[in-house]
Formats: C-alpha cells, sequence, structure tokens
C-alpha cells in the first residue's frame, strides 16, 4: 500500500517553493517635503497643515521697516544722539585702556554714567557701569 502525502506536507512543501523565488531589494527613502526633493504636490497641503498649529504673531508695527514711523526731526535727533553716546563711549575706552593695551582699574565718569573697573585678581577685571541718575547699574567680567 502507497502511503499517500500529507496535506501538511504538501502545504510545507508549497512554502519551501515560495521562499525560494522571493529576491530581496534594498530599502528606498523618498523624502515627503518638496524641499528635500518629495513630491511637489505635498507643498500645499504641508504649508497648510504648518500655520494650522503655528501659534506666533508677528508683532504689530507702524513704520516700513519694523521701527515706529519717526519724523525726520526725530530721526535726526536719535542718530545724533547715538553719535555723541559714541563718541563718549570711545573716550572713556580710551581712558581704560593703558598704552600695552590692556584694561587699568580705576573709575571714569562722563555726564551721568560712572565706569568703574577693579581688578579681581587671576587676570579677571569686572567693569560697571552706573546710571548716576537713577543709580541702575550693569556689570560684566572680563579677562586680560
Amino acid at each position: 500500500m502507497k502511503k499517500q502525502p500529507s496535506l501538511s506536507s504538501a502545504v510545507a512543501l508549497a512554502c519551501v517553493l515560495q521562499v525560494s523565488m522571493c529576491h530581496a531589494t534594498g530599502l528606498i527613502y523618498t523624502p515627503v517635503n518638496p524641499t528635500f526633493g518629495g513630491d511637489p504636490n505635498n507643498g500645499p497641503f504641508l504649508l497648510s497643515t504648518a500655520n494650522a498649529v503655528n501659534k506666533h504673531t508677528a508683532p504689530a508695527t507702524s513704520g516700513l521697516d519694523g521701527i515706529s514711523a519717526q519724523t525726520p526731526l526725530q530721526q535726526f535727533n536719535s542718530e545724533l544722539e547715538q553719535a555723541i553716546l559714541s563718541r563718549i563711549a570711545s573716550s572713556a575706552t580710551e581712558s581704560i585702556i593703558g598704552p600695552n593695551g590692556t584694561l587699568q582699574p580705576g573709575t571714569i565718569t562722563t555726564g551721568q554714567f560712572t565706569v568703574s573697573v577693579t581688578n579681581l585678581g587671576n587676570g579677571s577685571l569686572q567693569v560697571t557701569t552706573t546710571d548716576t541718575s537713577t543709580g541702575q547699574s550693569t556689570s560684566f567680567q572680563v579677562g586680560q
């Protein structure tokens, strides 16, 4: 008597034959964003999604360049003030810097500001600027 092949052995044989016919290929990455080479049709969708989740608002400005609108006289006075402050800062800097190009400890008073340079040791200096009219001050440390 001949033995009939069982159903399970037939299924196993079919699986082995199927596996031998399969071939693997490498994975290929395709970007979504059109900026990085993705499909250009994705652009409007991505932009609308970004706009929908954007919670930031632009600041209100009254001038064309983001600065509040000033009259020509106000602009001139502002530029003049900046030029004068720049000259005062240059003068103070020349008084603080010694002949060898290093900062010298001491105090300089110009108008309503006092600039103090203090030696902290280990080659560090602290520069403190004080507004004499309000008493507010700011300071920073610098190494020599």
